[in-house]
């Protein structure tokens, strides 16, 4: 059987063994999907290792996403834009290939999942690490209105804003005004924390979107919820959704994303 795997550390959180098992089922590919944790200090020699191990294909979480930027022999136009990687290829003559499915995730859950609209909206994103950097270009070609980007350290935030001249950068500090809807990129959430902005930016009619996901709202949401707001998300969607992105890419099969997403909801809730 066909061997792929999630590359990380730590990696016994990661859902992506079970949704690419749910994936094979659904789409009837032979193959095995695994989470392997590698150390910190020698990715490229333990990712060579399981190359010739006869892996296919690799999703790349924390924090190794930039290490498999500069890793592979070539990447997809949306990945060099990106400066990440979180899905790599194992072409037949033993290259690699690079990919980033972050932002197609993100978009199809915000757009065919949650029926959200983009177009011509005023959006801001919380956030100016990795995971951002994966989902701007994708949310710039939704054609919103603005895409403010703000960041805890206005430096990073205007050092996205040098490769995607079309978002605003700002510091939390400066944040001021009304927004469609506010995407929590940053990783607060993971350890219950809230992102430092004003609640003046929460009504009930902004949505809001959390990248994390849990079996419980997320801190942010549940902030956001305190305040008023009534449209709300985890990235439970996004997730499922740049998985099928990568399989898609493996395996030339795009598989049914919505009763993967129902699936592990229930999951989620068993285990608590």
């Amino acid at each position: 059987m066909d061997r792929y795997a999630v590359i990380g550390h730590p990696i016994t959180h990661s859902l992506s063994p079970q949704i690419h098992t749910l994936f094979a089922a659904q789409t009837t590919q032979s193959l095995t999907y695994e989470g392997i944790e590698l150390p910190l200090t020698s990715f490229e020699t333990r990712l060579w290792q399981l190359i010739k191990e006869g892996y296919l294909g690799f999703n790349v979480t924390m924090p190794f996403k930039g290490d498999a930027f500069d890793f592979v022999d070539e990447l997809t136009e949306r990945a060099k834009r990106a400066r990440a990687v979180n899905t790599i290829k194992i072409l037949a003559d033993g290259r690699t290939i690079g990919d980033t499915t972050d932002g197609v995730g993100l978009l199809n859950d915000l757009q065919q999942h949650l029926k959200w609209t983009l177009e011509d909206t005023h959006i801001l994103m919380l956030g100016a690490g990795g995971a951002v950097r994966g989902v701007l270009e994708p949310l710039i070609e939704a054609n919103p209105a603005s895409l403010t980007l703000a960041n805890r350290t206005l430096e990073k935030a205007e050092e996205l804003a040098d490769d995607f001249p079309e978002i605003t950068p700002c510091s939390f500090a400066e944040l001021s005004g009304r927004f469609d809807l506010i995407i929590n990129g940053t990783s607060a959430s993971l350890s219950g924390m809230l992102p430092p902005i004003p609640e003046s930016l929460i009504n009930p009619g902004v949505k809001c979107y959390d990248m994390m996901y849990s079996a419980e709202p997320t801190a942010f949401l549940k902030w956001a919820t305190s305040l008023g707001a009534v449209d709300l998300s985890d990235g439970l969607g996004m997730l499922v959704g740049q998985a099928a992105e990568s399989f898609n890419y493996w395996r030339g099969v795009s598989p049914e994303v919505q009763p993967v997403i129902d699936e592990l909801r229930q999951r989620l809730t068993i285990a608590t």
